[in-house]
């Protein structure tokens, strides 16, 4: 009779013991957040969003994190203020226009630091001047890649619309496409498209970076009052992306390995467009965003007249504190 009794303790303890361990393993599952962003372009400068999503950086947070491609910046930024992502990679000017118009939202940090486009032309473009008086394309008219696209060529002394056209076409796929068929003179492209147009017969007329050096180009934005009441998640996949780009540079074979079959290109190509992203400051090894490259976007939205004098200083549109406090969580580790 006593090891009976002794036997239903044991059996008693052992499922209690398998109890609390399914309790613990459900609650962790439960842990996992849907938490959905949207960006504009699915090419290799976004790569770092997909490398976090498919390759655990996100799921190591407890975050179950849907990427959701939009057409263009702006929708992107009416999608964050309708609550439909929680999280925008966007462009900084849209991010100011639609702040300026009375939208509370604020960057944390940086996706793509500069402008990491090559203007290619059709094979009888060799040059800008050849552009003159022909219809470019571009993903939209006044912000994004179309914004930096303007700049570039006021650089070479054209002015929109008196010198050329602009057809609003889409991302980079879709340019490139109508680039081929003979639709369009040029467009800007990614690197690494750059090449795949040159060994198709393609000109590469020129790299954005050439002309605008110090250009934030993409951010990563939230809802001020939506990130305040949800600071412990905003932080969870600020960690995530700086985990995500220091294992990136640190491992850029094995990068490379996935995201030349995620975007559909060689191994040359990814490890071309990869060091060009890391040689010229494109991706921060922290998920960061250069300061004086969000001032030049603050000059240049004033050109537009979205702004006036005095003009502001970058921290009225910047929130570091959430990278700050997921880098120094990240520290400890």
């Amino acid at each position: 009779m006593v090891r009976r009794g002794k036997f239903r303790g044991s059996l008693v303890v052992t499922a209690s013991v398998v109890l609390i361990a399914l309790l613990a393993f459900k609650s962790f599952a439960q842990e996992k957040i849907r938490f959905p962003i949207g960006e504009s372009s699915k090419t290799l400068s976004y790569g770092p969003l997909w490398v976090a999503a498919k390759m655990g950086f996100f799921e190591r947070e407890g975050l179950d994190v849907p990427i959701i491609t939009m057409r263009g910046s702006p929708l992107t930024i009416q999608a964050l203020t309708a609550d439909s992502i929680n999280v925008a990679n966007a462009t900084v000017d849209t991010l100011i226009s639609a702040y300026e118009r009375g939208a509370e939202i604020t960057m944390i940090g940086g996706l793509i630091n500069g402008l990491g486009l090559s203007m290619i032309g059709g094979k009888p473009y060799k040059t800008y001047a050849d552009l003159r008086g022909t219809t470019i394309g571009t993903q939209t008219l006044t912000s994004g890649t179309g914004f930096a696209l303007r700049l570039v060529l006021k650089v070479h002394g054209m002015e929109y619309p008196r010198d050329y056209k602009l057809l609003n076409i889409g991302g980079a796929p879709d340019r490139y496409q109508a680039l081929i068929s003979g639709q369009i003179s040029s467009a800007p492209v990614g690197v690494p498209l750059d090449l795949v147009a040159k060994q198709q017969g393609f000109n590469i007329i020129g790299y954005f970076a050439d002309d605008q050096p110090n250009f934030q180009f993409n951010v990563y934005i939230v809802k001020r009052s939506w990130a305040e009441k949800n600071r412990a998640l905003v932080v969870r996949f600020m960690k995530a992306m700086a985990s995500t780009m220091r294992w990136m540079v640190d491992n850029r074979e094995a990068a490379c390995g996935y995201l030349s079959k995620e975007m559909v290109i060689s191994i040359e190509h990814c490890r071309y467009a990869s060091d060009y992203n890391w040689k010229n400051r494109i991706w921060d090894r922290n998920a960061d965003l250069n300061v004086e490259g969000v001032r030049t976007l603050i000059k240049i939205t004033a050109e537009q007249g979205i702004l006036k004098e005095p003009l502001p200083e970058p921290s009225k549109y910047i929130d570091h504190s959430y990278l700050k406090q997921a880098l120094a969580e990240i520290g400890k580790r």
